[in-house]
């Protein structure tokens, strides 16, 4: 299969600059697999969707200002994002531009936040250590900015809107943008229901930054990133599978996570660690029934994800659809929910 294949045409006045708001009032697109149908709806209409005893999948992340501006001792500007943390000063970061960053170099981003330089792996991401006095993470709230995706050209007026209403541990440079959807209302209507929501965790890292640079899919090596599934989790999913309820993932992070740590009859196990899954065609899910997830970028590694919830013909005939209605794309952008 080739990458190729996951190609699709957008025009660049659809890619979302700002959330809706509220939260809850983009549009939703719901893909029936089952009859191949088509819905049009409003996302706090997800309810209609939704029954008793299905259980809500949420990725409970918290994004990082994790985009630091530092100059070099000859005042060259780097911009540093951070990817993953190693131990208590020292993180793999992505700077740009990489030339300015070698081996050794000193960065010095504020008065308060300095870094070196310690290592470069093979694909170009730095492993640096920083210098500060006190507690990094209040160091890091008055040195660093939201970490926007580059197609996001206009300034977020409140930072709390590039994070879910549910967010709670911090270690991610990017938002898991399908819960950006969610309203705590919403939430609190949907528990109502009799619908489960269950919190796992995964770090969102470079793998949802890295293109697909292969022609051939199956090449492709994704970064790792951290995830944590506990047993009071992986209990309830299990409950729910043995009872025949549905799985319904919020986000493209939920379903890795999952299937990270499913077994072969959708069982799912409690576990801690750094996963490089990759999904794509023709890989069938074994823990999750639906998904709640955004219109991601042509060739990544995200829509070809999706493509295993149905076939890519589909996935592709869905988004050609969605260009059509002028639906908005990507991290802002409005939902599907394939059920």
């Amino acid at each position: 299969m080739n990458t190729s294949d996951f190609y699709y045409d957008l025009p660049e006045e659809l890619i979302a600059q700002t959330p809706a708001e509220p939260r809850d009032s983009s549009r939703l697109l719901v893909y029936h697999r089952d009859t191949k149908q088509t819905e049009h709806r409003i996302f706090r209409d997800i309810t209609d969707y939704l029954k008793a005893g299905d259980v809500l999948v949420v990725n409970r992340t918290k994004v990082l200002p994790a985009r630091l501006f530092a100059k070099t001792k000859n005042g060259g500007a780097v911009e540093v994002l951070l990817l993953k943390r190693f131990n208590l000063d020292e993180w793999e970061v992505l700077t740009r531009p990489g030339k300015k960053c070698r081996v050794g170099t000193r960065l010095a981003v504020n008065d308060e936040l300095s870094l070196e330089v310690l290592s470069i792996s093979e694909t170009g991401e730095r492993r640096v250590k920083f210098f500060y006095q006190g507690a990094f993470e209040d160091v890091l709230s008055r040195a660093g900015s939201m970490p926007l995706p580059p197609y996001i050209h206009e300034k977020l007026k409140d930072p709390d809107r590039y994070q879910t209403v549910y967010c709670r541990e911090n270690g991610s440079a990017a938002a898991p943008t399908a819960g950006l959807h969610f309203t705590k209302e919403l939430l609190e209507k949907i528990k109502g229901m009799g619908v489960e929501i269950v919190e796992v965790l995964l770090h969102v890292g470079l793998g949802t930054f890295r293109p697909v640079k292969v022609e051939e899919v199956e090449k492709h090596v994704m970064h790792s990133e951290y995830y944590e599934v506990s047993e009071e989790a992986a209990e309830r999913i299990n409950c729910a599978k043995k009872e025949g309820r549905r799985i319904i993932a919020v986000g493209t992070t939920s379903v890795r996570t999952l299937e990270t740590v499913a077994n072969d009859d959708g069982t799912i196990r409690p576990e801690q660690g750094e996963t490089k899954i990759f999904l794509y065609p023709p890989y069938k899910m074994k823990c999750v029934d639906a998904l709640i997830t955004n219109f991601h970028l042509p060739e990544s590694t995200l829509l070809m994800l999706v493509s295993c919830l149905c076939t890519r013909e589909e996935v592709l005939k869905i988004y050609e659809e969605a260009v059509r209605l002028k639906y908005r794309f990507f991290s802002f952008g409005d939902c599907c929910l394939f059920l």
